[in-house]
């Protein structure tokens, strides 16, 4: 599981490093290059899910030397390619071959849904700091978490962005970018929403400098800014929400959440967070959901995709809840982990409520696992 940070003072990365991240995350999902320096080191970077020849042979084409061409993955992915010694993170794929490899081989290596004929003539090496930072962008981006790499000169590397019309970003604004992006969340938006089962609602969305995407405050009835006030954190789920899924237990928390708060007559706030399938977007939960079908469970599923079993962050919480002017909660929820999240960036939790429900039959697995391996209490 994903760790929380602990509560600190404001980031000091500035509106325009945001946006700069945030732009780059666009690119990346187009298939362009990134470039990323780190100390005084620097590369190309280029996502390989969109991954075309054209872009590797503009990559190529950048490096110093294009047989160093690597290719980072997960480690449960660099074990199914037959790398023994994957106990970091993420591993560093270097071809026999590096001539020869096209987009299509890359992708293939990389996507943990494809089946292998043969595993890849390659060395292996640990990845650096800017690849790590690489794919830590992917995940922003909401991709598949592998990505093609090769050195550029360090020296040059300001030209090259210029000459090439790239995006040049340091390392350690991609590894900051989500607390700072949480922490400048502002209020953009504040209407009455009557509800099926809370009538007396209003609907606050809050959007972070960069012009990401909103979370959303879903504030029923008036609760008192001097008590706890009932708070539920429900991360989106479009199939559990919208179109109903009987894989998960989503549409029932929230529209159960919303009952309960109402029917409390104190009120309370539910913060609809824009963290699909734990934080690794709707298209990658459904490709866990694709594993899962193959016997891995919702975690390792995750997992094997090459992201944490949970990749959620707590403070777009936390920031919410301050500028809504509640600093202690009573939380609805059966997990540990949003309460340490929320607990480490300043709130206080004065009440655990527990928030569960019966199984449907096609859940009792998921449901099972989270209480088993991820310590939800129910």
């Amino acid at each position: 599981m994903t760790t929380s940070k602990s509560f600190s003072a404001e980031s000091e990365i500035s509106t325009t490093e945001l946006i700069s991240v945030s732009r780059a995350v666009a690119d990346l999902r187009r298939g362009e290059m990134i470039l990323i320096r780190s100390d005084n080191t620097a590369i190309a970077a280029i996502a390989t899910e969109p991954l075309s020849d054209h872009g590797l042979a503009r990559l190529r084409a950048i490096a110093i030397n294009a047989d160093d061409i690597a290719l980072i993955l997960p480690r449960v992915r660099a074990r199914a390619l037959g790398h023994e010694d994957a106990s970091n993170g993420f591993c560093a794929l270097q071809p026999a071959n590096p001539g020869q490899i096209d987009g299509t081989t890359f992708g293939i290596w990389a996507n943990p849904l494809l089946d292998m004929v043969a595993a890849p003539s390659a060395s292996w090496r640990q990845t650096e700091a800017g690849e790590d930072a690489a794919i830590r962008l992917a995940k922003l981006a909401r991709l598949l978490p592998a990505i093609v790499t090769v050195p550029v000169d360090a020296a040059r590397v300001a030209e090259f962005a210029a000459a090439e019309n790239l995006l040049l970003l340091e390392a350690g604004i991609i590894n900051g970018y989500e607390d700072a992006a949480a922490g400048s969340l502002r209020q953009v938006s504040d209407a009455r929403v009557p509800l099926e089962n809370a009538e007396n609602t209003r609907v606050v969305a809050f959007r972070p400098a960069d012009g990401g995407q909103e979370h959303i405050a879903i504030i029923i009835d008036e609760p008192a800014a001097d008590e706890p006030v009932l708070v539920r954190l429900h991360s989106e789920c479009f199939t559990g929400d919208l179109i109903g899924s009987l894989r998960c237990d989503c549409g029932p928390q929230l529209r159960g959440a919303i009952a309960e708060i109402s029917a409390g007559g104190k009120g309370g706030i539910v913060l609809y967070l824009r963290q699909e399938g734990r934080g690794i977007g709707l298209v990658n939960k459904l490709r866990a959901y694709a594993l899962q079908d193959r016997g891995f469970d919702t975690l390792d599923a995750n997992e094997e995709l090459g992201f944490d079993a949970d990749e959620r962050v707590y403070r777009p919480a936390a920031e919410m809840l301050r500028q809504l002017g509640y600093s202690t909660v009573r939380i609805l929820t059966n997990n540990p982990e949003k309460m340490r999240g929320l607990e480490n960036w300043g709130v206080s939790i004065r009440e655990r409520v527990p928030h569960k429900f019966p199984s449907n039959g096609h859940n009792a697995f998921y449901l099972k696992t989270k209480k088993d391996r991820a310590g939800h209490l129910f």
